[in-house]
């Protein structure tokens, strides 16, 4: 197996560390294609419940989508204050609004403390997640998203 596709410790992972099935998506916030698979793997994890783990790490396009990258940022500044995946949602639901007025609204409605939202916004450690991830894709010959492991 590629050491690239085991869960790790940054990976933002949804359902039982030791289920069945392991599924790792590199994805785009504002890629077309992504947005139709979040509404397929939300529902193949309906029905597979705790028989599935999912896993998804970040591959922005920024020429084809200028607005993935700072999509990327509200979700890892998101998952700082423990709301990575209510953010991921809300990115994919709305998909043609990713601009940085509307991830400011978007950290509003999950709850977000937005100060401290819009203050981390943009910081390193963000960034370099966002880039750990796109470089771990490139490594797995990630070519276009979504790209999905299992």
């Amino acid at each position: 197996m590629n050491t690239e596709l085991k869960i790790n410790d940054k990976d933002h992972v949804q359902g039982p560390k030791n289920a069945s099935l392991e599924v790792i998506e590199y994805g785009d916030y504002q890629c077309p294609y992504c947005g139709k698979a979040y509404y397929v793997i939300k529902e193949i994890q309906k029905e597979l419940g705790d028989q599935m783990t999912f896993v998804f790490r970040n591959f922005p396009i920024p020429e084809l989508h200028p607005y993935a990258v700072h999509a990327a940022m509200a979700a890892e500044v998101a998952a700082a204050q423990d709301k990575f995946w209510e953010m991921h949602d809300v990115l994919f639901e709305n998909q043609r609004a990713l601009q940085d007025p509307e991830l400011v609204a978007y950290a509003q409605q999950i709850g977000l403390d937005t100060a401290k939202f819009e203050q981390d916004f943009g910081k390193d450690e963000y960034f370099e997640k966002i880039n750990e991830d796109y470089k771990s894709g490139i490594r797995c010959r990630v070519q276009g998203t979504p790209a999905f492991f299992y």
